[in-house]
């Protein structure tokens, strides 16, 4: 098998659309915004989706899209590192922090269908895959380090805050998705 993905840097209708969704582009540099950009449309090129709206955070949640859990992921984020700034004395680089958020799940659509898994899913664990685009797009290794680690199932977690802040704003994400389609949010589970 080649590379699961391809990088895609023309300018074209999907870059705008991508620009068009994602919420907090405007608060990094021109630079990292470039690079974000580029992440998503190479993600969205190489996956099997037509549209953004067909990408879902997990499979059969057509009713919570992939593009609803990051831009709410990214909002979430931010908020809570404004706390962690002004309650622990943490300080974020924005050009690390938002990317972190904004990029987490940008393997998804490469892994997830609308209702099942694609081939690629049962090779590398979710959150790598992200990693490796990141990774040969550039990214600083924080960025690509928390974004292979966030996973809830994945072995060991970043121990930076930017891990932190991120592991609680996906799961603040996901609790909404979850409650909205009327299943058991993560924080009322037992056992796992």
């Amino acid at each position: 098998m080649g590379s699961p993905y391809s990088i895609d840097h023309g300018s074209n209708w999907r870059r705008r659309a991508v620009e068009d969704w994602l919420w907090g582009l405007d608060l990094v540099s021109p630079g990292v915004r470039e690079r974000i950009v580029t992440a998503w449309v190479s993600a969205w090129v190489s996956s099997p989706h037509e549209a953004l709206e067909d990408m879902v955070f997990t499979p059969g949640t057509p009713s919570y899209p992939l593009m609803a859990h990051v831009n709410e992921v990214t909002r979430a984020g931010l908020d809570l590192a404004r706390r962690a700034e002004a309650d622990w004395g943490a300080a974020f680089d924005r050009d690390l922090l938002l990317p972190i958020l904004i990029l987490h799940d940008v393997d998804k659509p490469l892994l997830y269908l609308r209702d099942g898994h694609t081939a690629l899913y049962h090779e590398l664990p979710h959150g790598v895959v992200g990693a490796m685009l990141l990774k040969d797009l550039g990214f600083p290794h924080l960025v690509v380090s928390t974004v292979a680690t966030h996973a809830g199932n994945a072995p060991f977690h970043g121990r930076t805050p930017e891990a932190h802040v991120l592991h609680y704003a996906d799961l603040f994400a996901a609790d909404h998705a979850l409650r909205r389609m009327g299943r058991t949010p993560f924080y009322l589970r037992r056992g796992g």
